[in-house]
């Protein structure tokens, strides 16, 4: 506890994805003196390297914290950290058990976690470590992607939050594109008038080098003040030339990747049958954003495609009986359709996804659609199947049946209370992909840039061929559909017999038509481009190789299973290790120094199947390190002269003891009680308290507040019911509210403006992360665990007592400071000595008479239809 009064953690929390933690003082903490991006772009393939050197200069140690935000398609390949003249790597190991025990593990509390999702699309890097009074450290972190086009444009994006001035900041981007660079730009978010001199481009034909390196007076937000004005996103845009249809080729040391991308190409008409989710739980934004950009995107529908709406709940409604032309007459009546869907009722996924691919084979077969047209279906929802087949892998099985690879699917997750996994798969079986759409207050424009994504089909069944003599280990070469603004991209490996040429060969269907697009290079030739070593990483084309294919192993696996999904697995395990990538099935372990904690260990975060995962709850009984609050066994003596009666202090309690034994008394009486309190104890006691609320209240009660802590328990009890209606758990400290009640679970992050906020079921099994706060949820119990904080259940029961319950576990954590309702039994209690079932316990100025009984115990949750038992003393209190 001592080091919390000098204490003041902060930061080098910085970067590209760089954010640092605000910093009181560069005079007397943590202070950054230099602060550099580096990446590297050829070919597409980036490697950004991100190093930070910091010094305190507190007369104490200080806890300095390296935060790094990346995209969540790079592969973490290198990190270190030098701490005092000491390196400490970061070492890479392959998983010898499933994602879902890592997990475990980590919500256990086993290993440190400093690889997280974080904002849109973003995983957060963090690692802590102590840093001596005076002493230096240097952290730097390589990772590498493959930039992907879209929409016409390839995107780099660094965060740059440094939270304090940097006497040293620049960022560096280096791009080599041997097709010629078409078009280049920059959008800054924090970009002042003050800070265009410190922004510097250079470019030819295929270079470009962007530095940004701004002032000390240039970072600043207003002149004399330390706060910067460096917050936000860098984001680099570019585009090639293009020259020929057939794509260009590019080859170093022995490997090669073919970039695809015509233009000029008739988009193809398409057939389009939207599923939408209106559940009760899209109701408010979710219904309305869907509706807005619906209404969007029909307007972009060209006049030659064709289209159809399909609502469901748990019923499903279909706009018209077949697929119409996008005629202006057709469009405004759907118009009209969708603004009278109300949201409410069940989720029937597979019978509106079944429904919509009939009427794609109902157009086929009476031949109302265009020839060489492209045939999809875009499903939203925002929830599990609860209506109907609810099986996740019967819906897969009966789509996939019915689809039988002839159309395309793609699925739309709303928010976080889905199986993004189960999407996934079902997407990826059939011709799709998933993404998630986030629930925010962009939701439609985040719906509207994934319909331009698919838009506008160019080619269908798209096939590369090389000569089998001349290359191997491809990766894959065969595409369903070409779309506009996008790009396809082959890597292989040349054979060491092929001499001076490679000739390629892509064909594919446009309408009704059979195009081919042929092209040869000399490999000589091509290999003199890549000998600039201030542009490229070494053997970059190989590693491009290897991220490629490891990224694609991945997507098969979550096609297959058994041994062939292993065997794709082991594949990419292989490269991963070989290429020193942070994957999915691989991980890094940074250990700073002996006595500095638990081990960190970077996990790279996967969406995981929820019927799959199973995570079990952390230990509930925590070491007592101190006793400052604890049961005294013996009241003293004068204290006790002075107890007043027990009904003069709380009316209405009855203090007559049962007249039958214990155990019958028990199995006639046993319930579920409001609150289960653990008790700071002597070493030899562990003592349970189980309290129940009696009397009304028309307003919400403050059942837990310790400032010292940043938690606040509040809820609104019914008496009528005997249960409480909703709980809410606030950490001020983190800005973290979560608010429950018998069927939903609410995670509010942030205030005013930033406020945002998620919604969840309750269901069997699921994992939140946040820094300093983890959410684990197993059957029925949310169970929110935090360092150095008290821990704190809250369970929804269907069965035995129905309603919402709290417990309370590792009180030591506790402060003085702790009040409230159930709080109050945290300071210092006095009890009389032990009786067979009845004690007498005074806290506050109040004395109660509390009775051993024995209740039923929901901190394991519904496991199974009977629920254990728990010993304890139980306490009516009165409102």
């Amino acid at each position: 506890m001592e080091g919390l009064t000098y204490t003041l953690l902060l930061a080098i929390l910085f970067l590209l994805l760089a954010s640092f933690s605000p910093s009181d003082a560069q005079e007397d903490g943590i202070d950054i003196y230099s602060l550099t991006m580096d990446s590297r772009i050829t070919s597409r393939f980036a490697h950004t390297t991100i190093t930070s050197h910091v010094v305190n200069k507190a007369e104490r140690a200080q806890e300095a914290t390296f935060q790094v935000e990346m995209p969540q398609t790079a592969f973490i390949t290198n990190f270190s950290m030098i701490i005092d003249g000491v390196i400490y790597p970061g070492e890479l190991k392959g998983k010898t058990a499933p994602q879902e025990k890592y997990l475990l593990a980590l919500a256990k509390g086993q290993h440190v976690q400093i690889l997280k999702t974080t904002g849109r699309n973003l995983e957060q890097f963090q690692v802590s470590v102590n840093v001596a009074s005076t002493a230096n450290a240097t952290f730097e972190l390589v990772y590498e992607e493959l930039l992907k086009r879209q929409l016409g444009k390839y995107e780099l994006m660094l965060k740059v939050q440094p939270q304090q001035l940097v006497k040293h900041l620049q960022i560096d981007i280096h791009i080599f594109e041997p097709q010629g660079i078409s078009s280049l730009g920059t959008d800054i978010s924090f970009m002042t008038k003050d800070l265009e001199d410190a922004l510097t481009t250079t470019q030819n034909k295929t270079k470009a080098h962007i530095v940004f390196k701004p002032s000390l007076a240039q970072q600043q937000e207003e002149p004399g003040k330390p706060d910067t004005i460096l917050d936000g996103n860098f984001i680099v845009r570019y585009d090639v030339d293009r020259t020929s249809a057939a794509g260009d080729i590019q080859i170093e040391n022995g490997y090669f990747v073919h970039h695809f991308a015509p233009a000029h190409l008739s988009t193809l008409p398409k057939n389009v049958v939207f599923v939408i989710d209106k559940s009760g739980s899209m109701a408010g934004r979710k219904i309305k954003k869907t509706r807005a950009a619906l209404v969007k995107i029909l307007d972009d529908l060209n006049p030659e495609d064709h289209f159809n709406l399909v609502a469901f709940s748990g019923r499903v409604i279909q706009w018209k009986p077949m697929l119409l032309q996008a005629s202006t007459e057709h469009l405004e009546s759907a118009k009209t359709f969708l603004s009278n869907t109300p949201a409410l009722g069940a989720t029937n996924i597979n019978e509106a996804i079944l429904i919509a691919v009939r009427m794609l084979d109902e157009g086929d077969r009476k031949q109302q659609l265009p020839a060489g047209s492209v045939s999809m279906v875009i499903l939203l929802t925002d929830g599990d199947p609860t209506e109907g087949e609810t099986k996740l892998q019967k819906i897969h099985e009966n789509v996939k049946a019915l689809v039988n690879g002839r159309y395309h699917l793609y699925c739309l997750g709303f928010g976080f209370n889905i199986n993004y996994a189960f999407l996934e798969k079902l997407a990826l079986d059939n011709g799709g992909m998933a993404r998630r759409i986030y629930d925010d207050s962009d939701a439609d424009l985040q719906l509207q840039d994934f319909y331009q994504e698919v838009a506008n089909p160019l080619l269908t069944k798209v096939e590369f061929h090389y000569p089998d003599d001349a290359v191997e280990q491809l990766t894959r070469d065969s595409f369903r559909v070409f779309f506009k603004g996008s790009e396809l991209v082959v890597a292989g490996k040349l054979r060491p017999q092929v001499l001076d040429l490679l000739s390629a060969q892509v064909r594919g269907q446009s309408n009704t038509q059979d195009v081919n697009f042929q092209t040869e290079v000399n490999i000589m030739n091509k290999e003199k481009v890549f000998q600039d070593p201030e542009y490229i990483s070494h053997n970059f084309m190989e590693r491009l190789w290897a991220y490629l294919t490891i990224q694609q192993l991945l997507e098969k696996a979550v096609s297959a299973s058994g041994l062939k999904q292993q065997s794709l697995e082991d594949r990419a395990l292989d490269l991963s290790l070989n290429f020193s990538f942070v994957t999915p099935l691989t991980y890094m372990v940074v250990n700073p120094s002996k006595g500095q904690g638990q081990s960190q260990l970077a996990v790279k975060p996967v969406e995981i199947d929820h019927g799959k995962v199973k995570i079990e709850q952390p230990t509930r009984t925590g070491r007592i390190k101190f006793r400052r609050r604890k049961i005294v066994s013996q009241e003293p003596a004068e204290l006790e002269s002075r107890l007043s009666p027990l009904e003069t202090v709380l009316p209405g309690i009855s203090t007559s003891p049962s007249s039958v034994p214990l155990e019958k008394s028990s199995e006639s009486m046993e319930r579920a009680p409001h609150f289960i309190l653990s008790l700071i104890t002597p070493e030899n006691y562990k003592e349970v308290l189980c309290v129940d609320i009696k009397g009304s209240s028309l307003r919400p009660l403050t059942l837990i507040s310790d400032p010292m802590q940043g938690i606040e328990v509040t809820g609104l009890y019914k008496d009528f019911l005997d249960t409480f209606s909703w709980f809410q758990v606030s950490y001020r400290t983190l800005e973290l509210q979560i608010y429950v009640t018998r069927d939903s679970i609410t995670v509010i992050r942030g205030h005013g403006q930033h406020r945002k906020s998620d919604s969840y079921q309750w269901q069997k099994t699921f994992f939140l992360g946040f820094p300093g706060l983890k959410i684990t949820m197993e059957n029925n119990v949310l169970l929110l665990t935090a360092p150095e904080k008290v821990t704190i259940g809250l369970v929804s029961l269907s069965h035995f007592t129905n309603g919402l319950h709290l417990f309370v576990q590792n009180p030591i954590y506790f402060s003085q400071k702790v009040s409230g309702i159930l709080g109050q039994f945290y300071q210092n209690l006095y009890c009389s000595p032990f009786k067979t079932d009845k004690m007498k316990l005074r806290v506050m100025g109040k004395t109660y008479v509390i009775t051993r009984k024995s209740v039923l115990d929901y901190q394991n949750g519904e496991e199974s239809a009977s629920m254990p038992k728990l010993l304890c003393w139980s306490l009516e209190q009165y409102l």
